[in-house]
C-alpha cells in the first residue's frame, strides 16, 4: 500500500469510511424513492420541495446542540444513536409504503426525524474522523471520504430508481433500512472516541457558540462557506428532478441516473484530483469550480434532451467538487480539535441550508415562475454569488494553497 494510502492502515478510519459508505448508500437511495414517491402523489413542484423543508427545519435546530454534544461526549455512542435511528425512520418508511398512505404529510413526519438523527450524526462523525488520524494526512482523509461518498451518492439513486421501477416503494425502503443496517455495524466496530476538552471548558452558552464565533472570525471560512451555500441554495436542482424526468419520459429509472449523474461527475473530479498536484491558486480555482457549476446549471436547464441533460448535471457535479475539496482543506487546517464538534455542526447548517433549503426553494420557485425558468434564474443567481465573494472577500481570492498548507493552529474559542 503506497503512502498516499496510509490513512487505511488505521482501522478506526476503515470503519469509518465503511459507515460513512453505507449510510450515504441509504441515504441517497431514499432521497430519490421518497422525491419519486410523493410526486406520483402530487404532481406538485412545491410537494418536492417541502421534502428539503420538512428535513431541513429539524436538522438546523438542533446542529449546534449536536456539534456541542460531539466536543463535550463520547463520539463514537453519538454515532450509533444517530445511525440507529435513521434506520428505524427507514423502517417507518417500510411500513407506510405497506399501508399505502395516499397523502404525503406521514412522508414528511417520518423526514422530519430522519433530520434530527442526520443532525446528530453530521458533527460526531466528521470529529470522530479528524481526532482519529494525523493532521499530515488529513488531505488523504479528505479525499477518501469524498470519494466514498460520491460512490454511495451514485449507486444509491440508480439502485433506488431502479428497484422503485421493479419492486415498488416497500421493497426499495427494504434496501434502504439494508444498507443503513451495514453503516451501524461498522459503527460498531469504531473504538470509544472520549471528548478532546474537559467538560467545564464547552458548558454552557459560550461553548455552545464557541463553533459560531470561531467561523465568523476567519474570513477565508465563512467566505468559503457562505459561497457555497448560496451557490448552491439557487443553482441547486436536485429537488426538481423528478419533474425533468416526467418531461423526459423516462420514469424512477431516468431519475436515479439524474441524480446520480451529479455525484458521478464529482467522483470524476475527485479522481483526477487525487493523481494531480493540488490547485496552488486555491481561492481562484475555489471561485472558477463556483462559476462553471452555475453554467453547466444552465445549461442543463435549457437541455431538451436526456442524455445531454444527464452529462451537464455530471460537469456541474465535477465543477462543485473543485470548491468542496478546498473547503475541507481549509476547515481541516484551520479548525484545533477542540472545536471540531462545533465548527463541523456550523458546516453542516450552511450546507443544509443550500440543499435542503434550496430544495425548499427550487420547488417554490417552480411552483412560481416554471421549473425551466426558475432553474436558469437560479443559475444566473449562483453567478451573482461568486462576483459578490470575489469582491467582498479579497483574503479568499487571493489563496493560495500555501496559506493553507502552513496555517498554524489557531487559538481555541
Amino acid at each position: 500500500m503506497s503512502d498516499r494510502d496510509a490513512v487505511l492502515r488505521i482501522p478506526d478510519f476503515r470503519h469509518a469510511l465503511g459507515s460513512k459508505l453505507f449510510i450515504t448508500l441509504g441515504i441517497q437511495m431514499q432521497r430519490v424513492v421518497v422525491g419519486w414517491q410523493i410526486y406520483q402523489l402530487t404532481h406538485d413542484p412545491l410537494a418536492l420541495g417541502l421534502i428539503g423543508l420538512s428535513e431541513a427545519l429539524p436538522y438546523m435546530g438542533c446542529l449546534l446542540w449536536a456539534g456541542h454534544q460531539a466536543d463535550r461526549h463520547e463520539k463514537r455512542r453519538l454515532i450509533l444513536i444517530a445511525e440507529g435511528g435513521l434506520l428505524l425512520c427507514a423502517l417507518a418508511f417500510v411500513i407506510l409504503a405497506r399501508a399505502r398512505v395516499t397523502t404525503p404529510a406521514p412522508l414528511y413526519l417520518v423526514l422530519g426525524l430522519t433530520g434530527v438523527f442526520r443532525s446528530l450524526l453530521w458533527p460526531a462523525s466528521a470529529a470522530y474522523v479528524d481526532t482519529a488520524i494525523p493532521q499530515a494526512i488529513y488531505a488523504q482523509a479528505a479525499g477518501w471520504n469524498s470519494t466514498l461518498w460520491q460512490v454511495g451518492a451514485i449507486v444509491g439513486p440508480l439502485l433506488g430508481g431502479w428497484v422503485y421501477a421493479a419492486g415498488g416503494a416497500v421493497w426499495a425502503y427494504v434496501g434502504v433500512a439494508v444498507w443503513l443496517a451495514l453503516g451501524v455495524w461498522y459503527a460498531g466496530r469504531l473504538t470509544p472516541s472520549p471528548p478532546a476538552t474537559p467538560l467545564e471548558e464547552t458548558s454552557g452558552l459560550a461553548g455552545l457558540l464557541g463553533g459560531i464565533r470561531f467561523v465568523f472570525s476567519r474570513q477565508v471560512i465563512v467566505a468559503a462557506l457562505a459561497l457555497d451555500m448560496f451557490a448552491v441554495l439557487f443553482g441547486g436542482a436536485v429537488a426538481v428532478l423528478p419533474i425533468f424526468a416526467e418531461r423526459f419520459h423516462v420514469g424512477s429509472v431516468g431519475l436515479g441516473i439524474l441524480t446520480a449523474a451529479l455525484p458521478a461527475g464529482a467522483l470524476g473530479m475527485a479522481l483526477y484530483q487525487a493523481h494531480r498536484p493540488p490547485f496552488r491558486r486555491t481561492g481562484r480555482a475555489l471561485l472558477a469550480g463556483v462559476t462553471l457549476f452555475g453554467l453547466f446549471t444552465i445549461s442543463f436547464a435549457l437541455t431538451p434532451w436526456f442524455w445531454p441533460a444527464a452529462l451537464l448535471m455530471a460537469a456541474a457535479g465535477a465543477a462543485d467538487n473543485v470548491s468542496a475539496v478546498i473547503r475541507v482543506q481549509i476547515l481541516q487546517a484551520l479548525t484545533p480539535n477542540p472545536l471540531r464538534g462545533r465548527v463541523s455542526s456550523v458546516n453542516g447548517f450552511f450546507i443544509s441550508s443550500s440543499n435542503e433549503i434550496g430544495a425548499f426553494e427550487s420547488g417554490v420557485a417552480a411552483k412560481l415562475l416554471g421549473t425551466v425558468p426558475s432553474v436558469i434564474i437560479g443559475g444566473m443567481l449562483t453567478l451573482v454569488c461568486v462576483a459578490v465573494t470575489a469582491w467582498r472577500a479579497p483574503r479568499l481570492r487571493r489563496l493560495r494553497l500555501h496559506d493553507v498548507d502552513s496555517a498554524p493552529s489557531p487559538p481555541v474559542v
